[in-house]
């Protein structure tokens, strides 16, 4: 029996979703269009299969094939990083960093991320999040001018002496110098964590510099710049380390690994080792770097002045309205973005003086500098007259009919 006839209501809503994701330019900065064959080998019979453990030592019978699916994921990830150790078993991001956390630190032990607020992540430290309850964090963040000062942060790392320093970002224009983080660690005998989730599609393309050798261990996520599917993964050079991760993974905060998907990444793990890799993340920056140069020439404000990755931070502060307004005003727009914080945040978190905007998605849909630039005059257009209704009607016309020129997945589908 079909979706569409046992439960037409999710087949209409799930119909409707690929509509709005056609119809609509996502520009969320931890958003990507992932590839049919991901989405294929999700949806499939793999999904059925328990296999806690890891391959070759299960609790369960019948793993033979699963594992050798995990063991090509595993292989594949060691090998677009450059390291020896990879756990592919992570169902998202922030279980893969509270996986590093359980597997290095005790309850009370001092952390040093960077302030959710500046840019950071929840599972960096905050206190809303089990990584702030668990552990005592501290915090570093960015100057006023959007950019990390290593020599503050060390400074601050010398008076709080963390256990761990977790380095990465999900709203940082500029790239991370591993190295430096290193050497401030080293100073206070710290261990150093990376969590790369945002720029990890640039790293294995070599657009951005990778936290190996220089960090300890690295997490990440497999579905925002990798474009593969949802769920995380674990990375180390050091033997000792990958025990301690696996075994805080399994059995410590996850049970059966969920299979599909780790097919899925490697899957995933395939387009990113391909050439054609190279070239869609050298067009994620081109086309970031264009949409904040002219937004620049609109006359608004980026935080650090532009960017070295993937995303633009539109820093509100000095305008009427709010990060909130904004997003939403481009949504009435079809153009998805979201809310953040800026440096100097002067609105609560709830509506804040930001608007975060990315450009994986977009990429992933052939969209190259000029479809950018058009994008960026119209996200102008509309915040220049902001409570325009029927502006942003019209907009949402004309960046349908541009959407429309880059459709990605077939109706179909579903």
């Amino acid at each position: 029996m079909s979706l569409e006839s046992f439960d037409k209501a999710i087949f209409d809503l799930t119909n409707k979703e690929l509509q709005r994701q056609c119809d609509y330019l996502e520009m969320i900065a931890s958003e990507n269009f992932t590839y049919p064959d991901v989405m294929e080998v999700m949806g499939s019979i793999l999904t059925n299969k328990y296999a806690e453990g890891y391959p070759g030592k299960r609790y369960y019978g019948g793993c033979e094939f699963v594992d050798e699916i995990e063991q090509i994921a595993i292989d594949r990830c060691k090998e677009l990083f450059g390291c020896e150790f990879a756990n592919v078993q992570p169902n998202s991001g922030s279980q893969a960093n509270q996986g590093v956390y359980g597997a290095f630190l005790k309850p009370g032990d001092r952390i040093l991320g960077m302030d959710l607020s500046h840019g950071g992540h929840l599972t960096h430290g905050a206190k809303v999040s089990s990584s702030g309850k668990y552990y005592e964090s501290f915090f570093y963040g960015v100057e006023l001018d959007g950019r990390m000062n290593y020599e503050k942060i060390a400074q601050i790392a010398e008076i709080t002496k963390p256990k761990m320093i977790v380095c990465g970002a999900s709203a940082y224009t500029r790239e991370i110098d591993f190295a430096k983080f290193r050497e401030i660690a080293d100073s206070v005998g710290a261990f150093l964590f990376a969590d790369v989730a945002h720029v990890a599609g640039l790293v294995v393309a070599g657009e951005h510099t990778n936290p190996f050798p220089h960090c300890h261990v690295v997490s990440s996520t497999t579905h925002k710049t990798l474009r593969g599917p949802r769920g995380g993964i674990i990375m180390t050079n050091d033997e000792e380390y990958a025990k301690k991760i696996n075994s805080s993974i399994f059995p410590g905060i996850q049970g059966g690994p969920l299979m599909h998907v780790i097919a899925g990444k490697a899957v995933g793990f395939k387009h990113n080792l391909s050439d054609e890799w190279k070239v869609y993340a050298k067009q994620v920056k081109a086309n970031a770097k264009k949409l904040g140069e002219v937004l620049v020439s609109r006359g608004y404000d980026l935080v650090s002045g532009g960017t070295e990755n993937h995303l633009v931070l539109l820093s509100l502060l000095n305008n009427d309205f709010s990060g909130k307004e904004a997003s939403n005003a481009l949504e009435n727009a079809g153009i998805t973005t979201n809310k953040n914080t800026v440096p100097g945040e002067t609105r609560s978190p709830f509506v804040t003086s930001g608007v975060r905007i990315g450009s994986p998605a977009l990429t992933a849909r052939g969209m190259k500098e000029a479809e950018f630039g058009f994008i960026a005059n119209k996200i102008a257009d509309v915040l220049d007259d902001i409570n325009n209704t029927e502006l942003q009607a019209k907009v949402k016309k004309e960046v349908k009919e541009l959407a429309h020129q880059f459709i990605i997945y077939d109706r179909a589908m579903y």
